[in-house]
This record gives C-alpha cells, sequence and structure tokens, in this order.
C-alpha cells in the first residue's frame, strides 16, 4: 500500500513543459525505439539462425543414415564377390585338371562306369539303397 501511495504522490507532481525536457523526453523515447528495434532485429536473427541449424542437423543426421546404408551395402557386395572368387578359384582348378587325361579318364570310370582293359567293375549299392529295400 506504501507503494501505491507514492505512486499516486508521484502523479501530482508537473513536468516543466521547456525545450530541454521535451528533447530529453524525445530521446528517451527514441532510445526506447531503438531498443525495441533491436530486440526484434535480434529475435528474426535467432529465429532464421536456428532455422539453418534445423536444417543442417536434419541433413546430417539423413546423409549419416544414407551412409550406414551405403556401407551395408558395400560389405554385402564385398562377400558377395568373395564367394564369386572362391568359386571362380575353384573352377579354374576343375579347368586344369580337366586338361589332364588322366583325370578324365578316372572321371569316366567313375561316373558312366568305364574300365580300362582287364579291370572288372563291381558296383555297391549306397546306404540310402540299401534302407529302401529294408523298408519294403
Amino acid at each position: 500500500m506504501v507503494k501505491r501511495q507514492n505512486i499516486r504522490q508521484q502523479n501530482n507532481v508537473r513536468t516543466l513543459q521547456n525545450d530541454y525536457v521535451r528533447s530529453s523526453d524525445n530521446k528517451a523515447k527514441y532510445s526506447m525505439k531503438q531498443k525495441v528495434r533491436f530486440r526484434r532485429r535480434m529475435v528474426v536473427f535467432f529465429l532464421g539462425a536456428s532455422a539453418v541449424l534445423v536444417f543442417l542437423v536434419s541433413t546430417y543426421l539423413s546423409q549419416n543414415e544414407r551412409l550406414q546404408e551405403k556401407q551395408q551395402q558395400k560389405e554385402a557386395v564385398l562377400a558377395e564377390l568373395q564367394e564369386v572368387k572362391e568359386q571362380q578359384e575353384m573352377l579354374n582348378l576343375q579347368i586344369a585338371k580337366l586338361e589332364d587325361d588322366e583325370y578324365i579318364a578316372k572321371l569316366a570310370r567313375k561316373e558312366y562306369f568305364l574300365s580300362d582293359e582287364g579291370e572288372i567293375i563291381f558296383t555297391i549299392p549306397s546306404d540310402e539303397e540299401n534302407e529302401d529295400q529294408n523298408s519294403k
């Protein structure tokens, strides 16, 4: 309550109406307007800066995610490449073996039951055939 009374008492005081008082009031109003303009400019600047920052962070995150996907794809492709190289190496070895006449003869004897002169071929049924006959 004391403050209210002080404010009421201050309102009873009249200001002087001379050039100095008016110019100082104008200067005070101008400086207040300048402060308001400065605050508005700073708010606009910080909003713009925060928008740019959000854009940059989102771009960084999306590029990081894309980079991880590409690395996973690279690992998958490298694994596939390794398998293909192993298969190619195996095929090259088989080609080298197939160039040998002895290997071709051995393969023909094994697969097509061919024999050399004086050889007798005996066929022994496999375990699966034995099981089929036992189950009947």
